[in-house]
C-alpha cells in the first residue's frame, strides 16, 4: 500500500486525511494518507526514513517556506513564489530518493476565486505574508489583479494595516484573507482592517475554512460585499497535488 501525507504544525485543522481517504476508498485505490504532526521542518528526513511507503507529502503552517532548504528540487513556478505545499517523491532505479517541491496552492486559488471576479477588480489587499501569501498574490497577477500585501509590522515589501486608507479601500476592491486570525476555535478574531468602507464591489476571499463563515467573512456580507471562503480552494489544490504526485 502506497502512504501519502502531511507535514506542519499544529495539523488539528486539516482536512486532507479525510479528504484523501474517501477519495481513495471511492476509487478503489491502495492508498493511505496520514498526518504528520512535527514541531521542526528539520525532523522530515526521519519521516521519510521511518516511513518507506511513503510517495508524497502535502505541507502546511508553518513550513511552505521552511521546507525548501531540504529539496533536491524545485519547480519554476513554487520557486517564483517561495513557498512549496507539494512534495513529490522520485525513486530512481537504483533506490535513490529525490524530493521535488511544487505548489498547488496557485491553481487551486486560481480556479476558486476567477470566477468571482469582474471588471471593477483590479487591485487586491493581501492580508499576511506567509508561503500562502505568496501563492495568492502570483495567483491574481495571473489574473491581471494587482496584489499589495499587508502586515503587522513593516517590511521589505508591501505595507502594514496602519497604512490603508479609505482611498487604498475603494481602489482595492479584493481583499484576501491569507492569516489564520477567525481559525477555529478562536473564531471571535479577524484582520484589523476598516470593515466599515467595505461596499457591495467588494470580494472577500478567506482562506479559511472552519468555520464556513469567518469574522472576517461575516463582516464584509453584513456591507454587502461578496464573500468566499477556502474549502474550494483546498479540494481544488488537493486534486492538484494528486496529479502532481502521479504525472
Amino acid at each position: 500500500m502506497k502512504t501519502y501525507g502531511l507535514i506542519g504544525y499544529p495539523l488539528g485543522h486539516s482536512f486532507s486525511k479525510d479528504f484523501f481517504g474517501r477519495k481513495f476508498a471511492a476509487e478503489g485505490i491502495a492508498a493511505e494518507y496520514v498526518n504528520y504532526e512535527i514541531e521542526d521542518v528539520r525532523e522530515l528526513p526521519r519521516v521519510i526514513r521511518e516511513n518507506p511507503s511513503l510517495c508524497g507529502l502535502n505541507v502546511t503552517i508553518p513550513y511552505k517556506t521552511r521546507v525548501l532548504p531540504l529539496l533536491d528540487g524545485v519547480d519554476g513556478e513554487a520557486r517564483r513564489i517561495g513557498a512549496v505545499n507539494v512534495i513529490k517523491f522520485v525513486r530512481g532505479r537504483t533506490g535513490g530518493l529525490m524530493l521535488k517541491g511544487f505548489n498547488s496552492d496557485v491553481t487551486g486559488f486560481v480556479k476558486s476565486v476567477e470566477p468571482l471576479l469582474n471588471a471593477t477588480h483590479r487591485r487586491a489587499l493581501v492580508l499576511g505574508t506567509g508561503g500562502a501569501s505568496k501563492a495568492v498574490a502570483c495567483g491574481l497577477a495571473q489574473l491581471h489583479v494587482v496584489p499589495v500585501c499587508v502586515s503587522r509590522s513593516r517590511s521589505g515589501c508591501g505595507i502594514t494595516y496602519g497604512d490603508i486608507t479609505p482611498l487604498m479601500m475603494e481602489r482595492h476592491t479584493v481583499i484576501v484573507n491569507t492569516t489564520p486570525l477567525g481559525m477555529s476555535p478562536r473564531t471571535d478574531e479577524c484582520p484589523d482592517i476598516p470593515y466599515h468602507l467595505l461596499t457591495s464591489g467588494h470580494l472577500l476571499y478567506d482562506l479559511i475554512y472552519n468555520p464556513g463563515e469567518t469574522l472576517f467573512m461575516q463582516k464584509g456580507r453584513e456591507r454587502g460585499a461578496t464573500v468566499r471562503n477556502g474549502m474550494e480552494m483546498l479540494v481544488l489544490q488537493a486534486l492538484e497535488s494528486w496529479a502532481i504526485w502521479n504525472m
